[in-house]
């Protein structure tokens, strides 16, 4: 097997680097924080001497609270690539952003008893940026580096679905022969193999206003519509495999003024490429619904921006190959699905075959309980390097 043995003993190195970055607030549209904690990756990263490049993302587009559409800045990805022309060429990627807002109460982190660490972003997904960083140390330490190529990309906005890097991700999807990508795995080291598949979507519903005392029956009730709306579409909920989730609803003013604007936004996760097709029918057929009530309008926004992640060939092929350099280090591989989305999905959309929990072991993730297992730190980088290695000599 190929010798990741740089990697013993650095345990507690990778450790002090994962807590400097958590101990940096980089909360999704935190401008501020997501510039420092590029300022570290680009001095770390630069310690694998390839040739560096940031990235202007365009600006992600919201509906705000008056149904109409915000420009948001999510800041700058990060792009580091090295032997661009040598073949098997592979894309690693995670994101340096949190879904914890400087308005947190949840912003360093701290020790527990047994190596956990518990804080902001210690396994989702600051952890994987080093064990990435690192599986890549130690190839460049070994004599197998000049036989790969490879990219990496950081991007700034995954918490909310990647919507500014989306595009660039797929491009660079499509150059690469294999995707490592860095999400944390579960606490007892299981990879996910499929993953379902996940849109946003916003319900803008607008009515008509009027005095709720002298002039009620002038007014068309944009609260009640949207409330109508919600059941039909929370009553679409009969397969397990496609879940509709009303996430958060919004609207109003003044109790004595009939509400003439009302917001819905939808969460869905869908199985297979087939089940999107049949959401946005279903979507049609709803606004065509509340379009048909005396008064009221309804336009929806949104998409699907991870498309579902189900397994072929070459993703079995990719897993055949973690198992074997997990069993060589003494790990077993095992694999679930699961209904979380991750960047993983836009690579699966660009026909590029990746398996997206190379990150360390860790749990409770987005919350404030979210936790480490720091042992896991150096195990799960030698497992990522190994895997490098093996493309490089074609062991497997």
């Amino acid at each position: 097997m190929t010798d990741v043995s740089w990697l013993n003993g650095r345990n507690q190195e990778i450790l002090d680097r994962v807590i400097q970055l958590c101990n940096i607030n980089s909360g999704t549209g935190n401008l501020a924080g997501i510039a420092s904690v590029s300022e570290l990756l680009i001095d770390w990263f630069g310690e694998l001497g390839g040739e560096f490049r940031s990235i202007d993302l365009p600006p992600n587009q919201t509906v705000n609270s008056h149904g109409e559409i915000d420009q948001q800045s999510m800041g700058k990805a990060l792009q580091f690539v090295k032997r661009s022309t040598t073949r098997p060429r592979i894309l690693l990627c995670i994101h340096m952003d949190t879904v914890y807002q400087p308005t947190s109460p949840f912003q360093k982190c701290t020790m527990l008893d047994d190596g956990i660490l518990n804080g902001p972003g210690v396994s989702d997904a600051k952890g994987g940026l080093m064990v990435m960083l690192y599986s890549l140390l130690a190839l460049e330490q070994s004599p197998h580096a000049e036989k790969i190529g490879w990219e990496v990309i950081i991007n700034p906005d995954e918490e909310l679905g990647s919507p500014s890097s989306n595009e660039f991700l797929r491009q660079r999807a499509a150059e690469a022969d294999w995707g490592m990508l860095f999400e944390p795995t579960l606490p007892d080291g299981t990879l996910v193999s499929w993953r379902k598949g996940a849109g946003n979507f916003v319900f803008v519903v607008r009515g008509k206003s009027a005095h709720s005392g002298r002039e009620f029956e002038k007014g068309r009730n944009a609260i009640v519509a949207a409330s109508l709306l919600n059941q039909a579409i929370h009553d679409l909920n009969i397969d397990p495999d496609v879940t509709y989730n009303v996430g958060r609803v919004g609207g109003g003013g003044a109790l004595n003024m009939v509400p003439d604007l009302a917001i819905s936004r939808i969460n869905v996760r869908v199985k297979t490429r087939e089940h999107q097709t049949i959401v946005l029918d279903n979507f049609k057929k709803v606004v065509e619904q509340v379009n048909a009530l005396d008064g009221i309008s309804c336009e929806m926004h949104g998409s699907f921006t991870s498309p579902p992640k189900q397994l072929d060939d070459r993703s079995r092929e990719l897993q055949n190959r973690i198992e074997r350099c997990g069993t060589a280090l003494g790990l077993q591989v095992k694999w679930r699905g699961t209904g979380g989305a991750s960047d993983g999905n836009k690579f699966a959309a660009s026909n590029l075959p990746n398996i997206d929990t190379f990150g360390p072991r860790g749990g409770d993730i987005h919350s404030t309980n979210e936790y480490l297992i720091v042992e896991s730190l150096e195990e799960r980088a030698k497992l990522a390097a190994a895997v490098l290695m093996s493309f490089a000599e074609d062991q497997l």
